[in-house]
């Protein structure tokens, strides 16, 4: 199985959470590419794609959003999951869940969408993500839980697994 893996992250938290389930898959004998959300031009050739994104004001980032955009407008890969990562301390809180994952899901015929706790280490933030972050009332750390995403990524392998390569 080719699968591509990829991830817009501003600061590298998000980033990590697309290392963790790379590793995962490559650990259950998947092909997989690690790439940049604005380093993809297409999908095609993939038997799968992982496509996950850091949450802000309630969005993911446009490279995300534009590369989800390209795909479902070319040609969608057999099987597509999405994620997300955000500040909120509990993965279903509304912080976490992007206005557009509804529609980018259906576009692409998602087979899921997980949201992640994410990281904020606010020395690394610009003066406006620290204002938004203040108004937001975050905590700062990493709130990461790397177990729960590595089960996530074992249920895509084990999905994988049940359908033929193209």
């Amino acid at each position: 199985m080719r699968v591509l893996v990829a991830v817009a992250s501003r600061h590298g938290g998000t980033w990590g959470i697309g290392e963790r389930i790379a590793a995962e898959l490559s650990g259950r004998g998947c092909h997989v590419d690690l790439l940049p959300a604005d380093e993809v031009t297409d999908a095609s050739g993939y038997d799968a794609l992982v496509l996950g994104s850091a949450v802000y004001t309630g969005h993911w980032i446009s490279a995300a959003r534009e590369l989800g955009q390209r795909i479902a407008a070319d040609r969608v890969p057999p099987a597509v999951w999405l994620f997300s990562s955000g500040l909120a301390t509990q993965p279903a809180a509304a912080a976490n869940s992007p206005h557009e994952i509804a529609a980018l899901a259906q576009a692409l015929h998602a087979r899921g969408h997980r949201s992640f706790r994410g990281r904020l280490d606010v020395a690394a933030l610009s003066f406006a993500e620290r204002a938004i972050i203040a108004g937001a009332r975050a905590r700062a750390g990493d709130h990461r839980n790397f177990e729960v995403v590595a089960q996530w990524a074992q249920g895509i392998a084990d999905a994988l697994m049940l359908q033929p390569a193209h």
